[in-house]
This record gives structure tokens, sequence and C-alpha cells, in this order.
């Protein structure tokens, strides 16, 4: 076994695998980016080592300043996680060249599974099944115009050397293709070097299925069940499970075997992924699933926690021992699979506006309490820490959390205590968004597929699950029990609004939901506090509350008794309750006097970012609703469109330009 390796990667897979080596009484080497001097994954390492600027392809891309790195420090190994160098066959070629062992697969298996074209003929020759469409290297874009008329539209644009969603394209028309190709031949160039793609049928109804597989250097290899990751945000998985519901033993059977034979056929060794689409021709018809190779990745996935969850097995110390030379652990027929697991990525975006990537510092962190490795119930893989920063540079997700229950309907029970827990501020999230998607009734009854979340979209996005009164009342606790605990024992400089005779009263303003509302509190001579919302039909009712932990029990009128806790984020308050979080700005009348209306007519960046292009010039007239610029920010593409109609007045930037948050792109008269 190895005595100490370099893991060439960050965030919480970096931690992960940290995590194993130090079980196992092996040292670990980090390498850091200028962002990440002082990173959760350099302190959870034995050594770290600076490899360069704060962009990936400054970083840890520089694979030949890793490589260094890695024999300047005595490492045996280079862990490459997921991501970055994962799926480079020069890099693993490199390490071989250097003396190192990859933790990964042969260089050939990465190259051979890599290019989707080339992987898709390897299949058809090992008679798994493929899905219509070209994978040809003739990349002429009249050609590609008429393979996708000929299979069909809607048609699928994929980058041939992609992953994770880059550089893919629904096209539901013939006449929309060429935009589509283009856009999406410049993503995958940009993110993979390469603007290759291959058309194929958009299959209708589908599920996304994935065999998890493992090989050795003796020749063995063997399946760990599946995962159903259907439900994803621009063909990003969100939440992923296992196993996959509905799945009948036969068919597992039937893909688990196809798994292998395609891993066998590039000799694959260690940790893999071969991932499915699987047509559906009815939710509740399990046994009219058919099923279509779709890619192979040649790393660990993000989700594999939801596989060790429900096997028990460590696969990090399965892919040390494999890449040492030794063999698997276990036989297909010791493997053995218990309950059901679900993982959920945290993700710094905003859902409701179409998923924008977030950046900000994590002034909230708060967790639930992780239960231990083995089948554990509530697990939180990460590589952050309450005050860190979410930049830019680097994917948006901010942690995964993972539960596991002896049947489906227990880990979802699990997942959505386990959400109202996570209590983030700084940032939006998509911690909310994940409770209303594994409180659907689509998911809950596991009617699955990857369009899910666009169908179901009236229920998911903006939802409010704690409304004004409840936000209120919970402000107006919070802030007089804060206030309680700070008076002192003369009443005259009492803050409660205590006075000699008469009754006290005091007024709140607020903002909800970008509409300014107010609230009336009442002192009663018997100690009692009476509040109305000003405008409201119901009357004034009585305020109770009492601490709890860190939160406090909330009860105003009838309404039921609710546990929140609030934490402040400048003047708005950020509320959590088990039923949700919300949010509500409280206003002070003179901290606000004289400030101006916003200027009109102005377009700014909602991220930081580089323009990649401009689809207007001075003096066009455009219409509300028209694209006018590119973005390109945390790896994805972002349209930026007219808010209104008017004329372009000035261009401010120039495409490759890198801009910051908030900055104005354009004047738009």
């Amino acid at each position: 076994m190895f005595k100490k390796i370099l893991i060439a990667n960050r965030g919480e897979i970096a931690c992960r695998v940290a995590a194993t080596a130090r079980r196992m009484g092996i040292q670990t080497v980090a390498v850091y980016s200028d962002a990440d001097a002082s990173a959760k994954h350099v302190q959870a390492c034995d050594e770290a080592v600076h490899v360069g600027g704060s962009a990936p392809k400054d970083s840890y891309l520089r694979w030949e300043r890793i490589l260094q790195s890695a024999k300047d420090s005595g490492a045996e190994a280079v862990h490459p996680g997921y991501g970055f160098l994962s799926e480079n066959e020069d890099f693993a070629k490199a390490c071989a060249a250097a003396g190192l062992v990859f933790i990964g697969p042969p260089a050939s298996a990465i190259l051979a599974m890599g290019l989707k074209a080339e992987s898709k003929r390897l299949m058809e020759a090992a008679g798994v099944p493929l899905v219509p469409g070209y994978h040809g290297t003739d990349q002429d874009p009249a050609l590609l115009q008429r393979e996708a008329d000929r299979i069909g539209y809607p048609a699928l644009i994929k980058a041939s050397a992609g992953g994770g969603g880059k550089g893919m394209r629904v096209v539901e028309k013939s006449e929309d293709f060429a935009a589509a190709l283009a856009s999406c031949q410049r993503e995958a160039i940009n993110s993979f070097g390469s603007d290759a793609v291959l058309i194929e049928k958009y299959v209708q109804r589908p599920r996304h299925i994935e065999i998890q597989v493992f090989g050795d250097t003796q020749g063995n290899c063997v399946y760990l069940f599946e995962r159903d990751c259907s439900v994803q945000r621009r063909h990003q998985k969100v939440l992923e499970e296992a196993p996959a519901p509905g799945m009948t033993e036969a068919l597992r059977a039937q893909m688990g075997a196809a798994a292998v034979a395609a891993a066998k056929a590039v000799n694959y060794v260690g940790a893999g992924t071969v991932e499915f689409i699987v047509e559906q021709t009815a939710y509740d018809q399990p046994e009219s699933m058919k099923f279509f190779f779709m890619e192979m990745n040649t790393r660990l996935q993000v989700e594999h926690p939801v596989t060790e969850a429900i096997t028990g097995l460590d696969l990090v110390e399965w892919q040390l021992r494999v890449a040492s030379g030794e063999p698997l652990p276990l036989q297909q027929n010791e493997i053995r699979m218990t309950g059901h697991a679900i993982e959920a990525r945290l993700c710094a975006e905003n859902p409701d506006n179409n998923f924008l990537p977030a950046t900000g510092t994590l002034q909230v962190y708060r967790k639930p309490q992780a239960s231990s490795f083995e089948r554990s119930t509530v697990r939180i893989d990460d590589g952050v820490r309450e005050g860190d920063t979410i930049s830019p540079f680097y994917d948006s997700m901010v942690a995964k959390l993972i539960v596991h229950g002896d049947t489906r309907e227990q880990a979802l029970a699990r997942l959505n205590t386990a959400l109202a827990q996570t209590h983030i501020v700084g940032l939006n999230t998509n911690v909310q968004f994940l409770r209303h998607v594994v409180r659907s009734e689509a998911f809950a009854t596991a009617k699955l597929d990857t369009a899910l979340i666009q169908r179901e979209a009236a229920v998911l996005f903006k939802q409010e699950t704690v409304g004004l009164a409840a936000a209120v009342a919970a402000v107006v606790a919070h802030t007089l029990h804060a206030e309680k605990a700070l008076q002192g024992a003369d009443p005259f400089s009492r803050r409660d609004g205590w006075q000699s005779h008469g009754l006290a009263q005091r007024r709140f303003e607020f903002v909800w939901q970008d509409q300014p509302r107010s609230a009336r509190l009442n002192y009663l001579h018997d100690g009692a506090l009476s509040l109305s919302l000003e405008g409201d039909n119901a009357s004034a009712a009585v305020l109770t509350f009492a601490a709890h932990g860190a939160g406090l029990w909330v009860q105003w009128g009838s309404t039921p008794r609710c546990f929140s806790q609030l934490d402040w984020q400048g003047e708005t308050a950020h509320i959590f309750t088990p039923q949700g979080a919300t949010r509500i700005t409280v206003l002070d009348p003179l901290a606000h006097a004289g400030e101006a209306a916003q200027e009109g007519g102005r377009l700014t960046a909602p991220m930081p970012g580089k323009v990649v292009s401009f689809a207007v010039k001075a003096g066009d007239k455009v219409k509300a609703g028209q694209p006018l610029a590119v973005m390109e920010a945390m790896k994805m593409e972002h349209t930026i469109s007219a808010p209104k109609d008017g004329v372009v007045a000035e261009l401010l930037y120039a495409p490759g330009d890198q801009v910051a948050d908030g900055a104005e792109l354009l004047k738009l008269g």
C-alpha cells in the first residue's frame, strides 16, 4: 500500500479522499490555488503545495507543476478526484512516465471512453444497446444539420469530449439547429478544448440510470448496483439515489452485465460509471423500460456516496487498493445491498432565476448532525467552512447531503429533515428548492424522468412555505427576545416599550416579496403583547414566544406554534423553520431617507465572469426578451436579455473581457 499520495483536486472530493487515506494510515499532499490558500482541503492534508493562480488553467490544470509537486514531496501516487485532470489521458501517461501511480484507469481506457463518438462505436461492437444518432468524425455543420433532420426532433447535440451537462443542447426544431450548434461548440471548446459533437435522438420520458463498476489489474470486474440520477437541471444532476426506484432484478442484472462488458472492452481498472439513458412508456411500468448506452465516466462520480451507503463499502479505499495492485476486495456474489440512499447537491445558485450561479461568503453555514460512515443515516461531504467564500472560479457546489434509510420513504423523510436543518446565509442556494422537489408528489411517488423539474415547475419554483404572518411574528419575537436579554433593571432604560401610563405601541416596517408592509405591536397592561399587520383584515392577536435551544417557539393568535431560528445579514432577517425558510427586510425609515431611485435603461452582469459575445451593436432597436449578450461564469454560458423595448446606446465591453458582478455591460435607451 502507498505511504503517501498527492490529491490533484480541491474542495469536497479532496477532503473526501484525504479522510479515507488518513483512516488507512496514508499521508496526503494537497495542492492549492491563490483562491484556495486557506481552504478546508488544504487543512485536511498533511502537506500542501501552491500550484498557481485562481483560475483552473493557472493551477489545478497545470499538470506539469502538479507532477513536480508530487515528486518533490515524495508521493508515490496521484489521486485526481473528479473534474480537472481526472479524465485526461495525457496526465495519466505523464504520471506513469514520472514513476507515479495514477489512481484511476489506464490512459487507453480514458481515451477510448473520453471521446463519446469513439465510445459509441466500441459499445456497438460489444453489443451494448445505443440510442439512434450520428457519431461520425465529419463535423461539417451542414452534415450535422442533415443528420439531425434524419434522426428527427427533438434532437440532442452533445460535446464529444464533454461531461457534466456542458456543451449540450436540446433542439426542438430544424430551424433552431444552427444557433444551438454554434453555442454548444463554443461552450465545448472552452470547457474541453474540442468542439467536436455528436447528434442523438432525444429520448422521450427518459431516466438517467448509471451502473457503478470496478475493475482490478488481475482482470476482475464487478458492478456495485445502480444509481438513478434523473432529477437534473441544465443536464446536471440535482438529486441521486440508489437503488433506482422501480428497478426489477432482471433489468438490474441486464444493465449490470452490459456495464461490466463495457468496462472489460477497454480493460478497465479502478472506479468507473457506465451511464445509460432508460426509455419508459409509463412511470408505473418498469417492465417496459429499455436502456441505451450513453457514456462512461472514467473516474469516481460525485454521487458515489449513495453507493457507499447501500453497500457499506468505501469506494475510495477500493480505488487505493486496486491502484496499489491488490485484487478487488469482493467478488460479485459477495456484494450486498441494504436500504435506500439519496444524495442532494447543495449549490450556490438561484433556482428561481434560471439557476443563476451565486458567489459570496458563507456568513452562516449550519449543517445537520452527521452520523458514522458505516450505513450512515446522515452524511455531509463538503470542502467549505463558515466564513469561506464561494468564488466564481470553480463549480457552484457547496456540499453534498446524503441520507440512508431502510426504505425510500424513510430516506425521503430523513432528507427533508436534514435539509430543514441546513442553514446558509450570505448567498443564494438551492436548499429550499431541493425541499420542494423532495416533497413534490412526482418525486415522492417516483414519477421520474430528466424533465421532472421542468414538468413540475409550478410547484417547485417561487414557492413560499413560510408566509408573511409567520415571518413577521418570527422577526418581532426574535427582536424582543434579544432586547430582553440586553435590558437593565431600571424600567426607564428598558427598550421594550414600557411607559408609566397608557398603552405603548411600536411600529415595524418590512419589505416582503418586494412589497412594503407594516406591523403594529401593542404592549398591554398585563404584560401581554398584541401584534397586528396594518392593512390586514385580521384583528390584532396575542404574540407569545419562548426560547428553545438556538431558536424560539413562536405563536401568533390561532396560528400553529412554530419553532424558528433567525440570522441577520444587514437589515435582512433569514428565518428558518421546519416548514421552510424565508427572508424579510426590516426597514429603518431614517436610514433610507433621501436614497435616489435606481437608474433605468441599464444592463448589468449578474455575476463575475467573461463576456463571450454581443448579439447587438450600438443603434440597434431591441424588443423585450431579445438576447443581447452571452456571459460565461462557473463553466456555464448565460444569456442576458433585454428587460424592455429600446435602443442600444452603447456597448461598454468587448468579447473576451472579464467583468465584475454588477458591472454595466451596455446602455439601453
